[in-house]
């Protein structure tokens, strides 16, 4: 049996898992559940550990695997199809095995500086499923250097979520004027898209809000080391 806080810190890194593909930090979960302390976040992951719940993943920050649920969770009953329906029930989201590994498209590569093109290809780049959460996912080959100080460095894969909508701050594809996409932190202001580099030395990109058009936003990276 688990007590109820280590069932709500269970559940709630399985459901960043899913929603993210990247376990929160113990400061989020401090918050999620309402702790004093991270001191008692090490206590519930610990337990948690011992009993064969979760796992920590080696060499990686901040990696956490749901190994499996608890039994009063995976035993519920199916929700029953509605009324005059064929079809079954939808089965739940399942996360992913850590080291299970997926293709995902390799559309060229993308500036971190001045916009470079960014072009649709056949090739893909087999990535771990960990590393994303839901929706649709590509990879592009980061080209410069103005993203450094995001920890975005050349020749980095950034793993992207297909979107064309994304919150002010978030680190997003932008495709500029319908010919250059580049990666950039997003910020709107006064009918105005600015999208700011993360390196001193480069300045800021101001355009019309029209001749920006969002393409994804960052969900992970993939560096080679050779």
């Amino acid at each position: 049996m688990l007590t109820r806080k280590q069932h709500e810190l269970l559940r709630f890194i399985q459901t960043r898992l899913e929603e993210t593909g990247i376990s929160p930090s113990f400061e989020e979960m401090k918050e999620a559940l309402d702790l004093r302390s991270k001191s008692g976040v090490h206590r519930l992951i610990s337990a948690l550990e011992e009993r064969g719940f979760i796992r920590r993943l080696p060499n990686r920050a901040r990696a956490l695997e749901v190994v499996r649920q608890p039994e009063d969770a995976t035993r519920r009953p199916a929700a029953p199809a509605p009324a005059n329906s064929n079809e079954a029930p939808a089965a739940p989201p399942v996360a992913r095995a850590a080291n299970d590994v997926v293709e995902i498209p390799l559309h060229g590569r993308i500036a971190a500086g001045a916009p470079i093109e960014a072009f649709e290809g056949d090739t893909s780049l087999p990535v771990p499923a960990a590393l994303l959460g839901a929706g649709e996912h590509y990879a592009l080959e980061v080209s410069g250097d103005s993203m450094i100080e995001a920890g975005i460095l050349d020749g980095d894969f950034a793993l992207v979520k297909r979107t064309d909508t994304a919150r002010d701050g978030e680190i997003v594809v932008a495709l500029v004027r319908g010919e250059e996409a580049t990666l950039k932190y997003l910020r709107r202001e006064s009918g105005m898209v600015r999208l700011d580099p993360a390196n001193a030395a480069y300045e800021p990109q101001v355009y019309p809000s029209d001749e920006v058009i969002v393409q994804g936003k960052l969900a992970g990276l993939l560096r080679r080391y050779h």
